[in-house]
């Protein structure tokens, strides 16, 4: 009988989502001063990060046919962005919570260049290969994981230029301002697709995976970018001169969130209520997870950043749904893992 499991060769390139989902509802935690549980979830996100890394490089290694080929799948290549966005949500958490630079600094590094990376890979092999699904088949929420890895870099770019010298402020807040935007327009375009998508091609209740709630997500964290950026206007002088931009369009994100929250549940109750599609866990529910804490953050930073007093409330509620949404994926997590150690156990 074989001892070796199979669950390696199809690891799932979007299992650093579980990196992002638990960074930012540690971070949630941590602005609304509930410090114990952000605490917990850092230094269990800090062992998440080691354990996947360890995982990828170990199946890049024993199955590069499969890693590769991930990598250039329509439906899975998308996932590998979630490392991005998963580095540098931790590197946030460094720079936030603990004012560690120097920590943060390195994630950052290891982010911008897995970025580059994966995005002219991934996009490039999209565009060459040969043989392409159709629309309906090829294209999905976690395709917006791209966005949300550029947004990520934008808001970690933010958060070391407040916190720089001189020397180095007016060049992060450049490289955020770049991403931020390029963000906006990524979205634009994907989001285009994958609305025509939805309302033009039939949608069986297997096709509406969880990463769909990266439609919100992806709008979310670019809010969290535009904020920051908005209070990094003072020291920087060419973002002063766009502040009534930064200003519309970080409204204009978090009300593109905003109208996705009520259809999402929407869709979920139809998927899963009407149609009665099975709950199972699966690492793509960590992109569900994500948007909801990071709209807690992004709320509450938008409103610090423009003096909403009024949206204060919009976290306080959030985060106990974020929290919630986190504690049911995260057991369903450890019920796969018992799963998996009973199976080695049997051999």
């Amino acid at each position: 009988m074989s001892t070796q499991h199979p669950g390696l060769a199809v690891l799932s390139p979007a299992n650093f989502g579980m990196v992002m989902a638990t960074g930012i509802v540690s971070l949630a935690a941590w602005f609304l001063n509930r410090h114990s549980i952000a605490h917990a979830l850092f230094y269990l996100n800090n062992l998440l990060y080691a354990v996947l890394c360890i995982l990828t490089v170990a199946r890049a290694v024993r199955y590069p046919k499969e890693f590769f080929g991930d990598m250039v799948s329509h439906l899975r290549g998308p996932g590998f962005f979630t490392f991005v966005a998963g580095t540098s949500v931790l590197g946030t958490q460094y720079v936030t919570m603990f004012s560690n630079y120097g920590a943060a600094l390195v994630f950052w590094g290891v982010g911008v260049v897995s970025w580059v990376v994966l995005t002219y890979t991934i996009f490039a092999a999209f565009i060459v290969k040969e043989d392409k699904p159709t629309l309906e088949r090829g294209i999905s929420g976690a395709w917006l994981l791209a966005v949300v890895a550029t947004q990520s870099i934008a808001v970690l770019s933010t958060l070391l230029a407040s916190r720089s010298g001189q020397v180095y402020r007016l060049e992060l807040n450049f490289i955020a301002l770049s991403m931020w935007l390029w963000g906006g327009m990524l979205y634009i375009w994907m989001m285009s697709l994958i609305f025509y998508r939805y309302t033009f091609f039939r949608l069986a209740p297997g096709d509406l995976a969880p990463p769909y709630w990266i439609n919100m997500g992806a709008m979310a964290i670019s809010t969290l970018a535009g904020s920051l950026l908005i209070e990094n206007a003072p020291h920087a002088p060419y973002l002063n001169s766009l502040l009534p931009f930064l200003k519309g369009f970080t409204i204009f994100y978090w009300a593109t969130a905003t109208w996705w929250i009520p259809m999402l549940l929407i869709l979920g109750v139809w998927r899963h209520v009407y149609k009665r599609f099975p709950v199972s866990y699966d690492p793509l529910y960590w992109g569900a997870v994500f948007p909801l804490g990071m709209y807690t953050a992004s709320t509450l930073q938008m409103s610090a950043a423009m003096n909403l007093v009024f949206m204060e409330l919009i976290p306080k509620l959030f985060f106990p749904v974020a929290m919630a949404a986190w504690l049911i994926t995260f057991t369903g997590l450890l019920h796969q893992i018992l799963r998996l150690v009973r199976w080695a156990y049997r051999q």
